[in-house]
């Protein structure tokens, strides 16, 4: 960009502004604030991704993607098939890697602030968390042969937040899915089709986001 071009800038806090480029040097470029711009409508359904832990690439992009199609939370945990596990003098560094990348993710997107990265926990943490918090849980399980997750959103009415389980490389224990059951998260297959667990994220985001969320014009 050049000396008169206009550009967007916004805060941590998702405040905007439009701006005028008044000159440019090698040291620094000087911009005037010409008036705010009003923030983009958030998504009516609030999601919240709980997502096993993944190889590093993967998790990088189940973060950037979820961030980009509008999720409000990442819940990172280890369960009993997680491949990885960080080491706590690594974990304030890779936490610091996650939320850059969310936050890039919501500029790109057009978000009004980017999606939160919360500590790392168990599964036991989660449950203890999402308990008694009142939302669709679901969680997703390969093994599951009675109810699938088209026919369980297009049958329940529009809610205010959803909280999705998605599980770990290798999937999630029959035990696991049963301590799930008892804090409320209900298991739901995606079809015959076996997907990898940062696809399965994606798409999980992806449906819920257009049957309930804003992926259309109105």
């Amino acid at each position: 960009m050049r000396q008169g071009d206009r550009l967007v800038l916004m805060d941590s806090k998702g405040a905007r502004f439009l701006a005028l480029i008044e000159s440019v040097n090698f040291r620094e470029v000087l911009v005037r604030i010409e008036t705010s711009l009003p923030k983009p409508v958030p998504s009516p359904v609030k999601i919240v991704l709980c997502q096993a832990l993944l190889k590093s690439r993967a998790m990088d992009y189940v973060i950037q993607k979820a961030s980009e199609l509008g999720v409000d939370s990442i819940l990172p945990f280890t369960s009993k098939r997680s491949v990885i596990r960080i080491e706590k003098d690594r974990l304030d560094n890779r936490m610091r890697h996650w939320r850059e990348i969310a936050q890039a993710s919501a500029k790109q997107s057009d978000r009004d602030r980017p999606a939160d990265i919360d500590p790392v926990v168990t599964f036991s943490e989660v449950m203890e968390k999402w308990k008694k918090t009142d939302a669709l849980k679901i969680i997703l399980w390969e093994n599951e042969s009675t109810r699938d997750l088209k026919t369980l959103l297009r049958a329940a009415s529009p809610v205010i937040q959803f909280a999705g389980m998605v599980g770990p490389e290798g999937g999630f224990g029959r035990e696991e899915v049963e301590a799930a059951g008892d804090a409320g998260f209900i298991s739901v297959s995606m079809g015959n089709r076996v997907l990898r667990a940062e696809t399965a994220a994606m798409t999980l985001v992806g449906i819920v986001q257009y049957e309930w969320g804003d992926l259309g014009l109105l």
